[in-house]
């Protein structure tokens, strides 16, 4: 079975997040750049012209973006190795790309869930499905294509929350529950949100100075410009490293251990 590696690996794609997606002038890019079409940045070895001057030249969402290996195993594994110049490739490789972006995602969640000791009681069917899900990632451009992409995600997020649930038990009973709430340039400097749900949460710019956030549950928190500095995320779950690349951390930021780079 071919290694299925849950962190993007530029050098083993073919620039594929700077050519299928359409994006609009705006604080996250530079330019407007229509889906199916390469960034002007995007050279010909499908390396980025101003990778370590992105923020710099207006592309701070390229930063935050992270295809957790999706790209490098459409293009090795899916298509062999072709790129979206041979003919025929480009429509089935940029339609297969965000199913395929969506599945590494859930992999990087569940290989998560499954490193937590708390949450063994879920472990069996997290295996489960983790198994499932690379069977997926294995399918040819038509499968993923055709797959119902929702319906998995709606059969493993709740295995994912109930993992966070029991995780989050140790913080005891009072935890805050901010999922999907509206945050946005909220002064919560020195919060107590230990063992607090902020899934889908919109943090953007929320001043989060010194705030405890401890065993706190990351899982598709919108972090850009929040105010990290200080906080304790000592045990928080389900935070990505673009999360924290979004963010205003410094040397005061207390740190998750950094997620590994999960391997099967």
């Amino acid at each position: 079975m071919t290694e299925l590696v849950l962190r993007a690996d530029c050098s083993r794609c073919v620039g594929l997040c700077c050519v299928a997606p359409a994006f609009a002038k705006s604080s996250d890019f530079a330019i407007d750049k229509p889906a199916g079409r390469p960034c002007p940045n995007l050279g010909d070895d499908f390396r980025c012209g101003i990778h370590d001057r992105l923020p710099e030249k207006g592309f701070p969402g390229c930063v935050v973006f992270d295809c957790f290996g999706a790209g490098q195993h459409l293009t090795q594994v899916t298509f062999a190795g072709r790129d979206w110049r041979t003919p025929g490739v480009a429509g089935p490789m940029f339609a297969a790309l965000p199913v395929m972006r969506q599945l590494h995602e859930l992999l990087w969640y569940v290989t998560q869930a499954l490193t937590m000791p708390a949450a063994r009681r879920v472990h069996p069917r997290l295996r489960m499905a983790l198994e499932e899900t690379v069977q997926l990632t294995s399918g040819t451009p038509e499968e993923l294509m055709a797959l119902d992409v929702d319906a998995h995600r709606g059969r493993v997020n709740p295995l994912l929350q109930k993992a966070s649930e029991l995780v989050r038990a140790q913080a005891g009973a009072r935890r805050p529950d901010h999922r999907g709430a509206n945050l946005i340039g909220r002064r919560m400097s020195g919060a107590a949100l230990r063992g607090a749900s902020l899934r889908g949460a919109l943090l953007i710019g929320a001043d989060l100075r010194d705030a405890d956030l401890r065993l706190a549950d990351f899982t598709g928190a919108d972090l850009r410009g929040a105010d990290l500095r200080g906080a304790d995320l000592t045990g928080a779950l389900f935070l990505t490293e673009s999360q924290l690349t979004a963010a205003v951390t410094d040397g005061t930021t207390r740190l998750p251990q950094p997620p590994e780079s999960s391997r099967r």
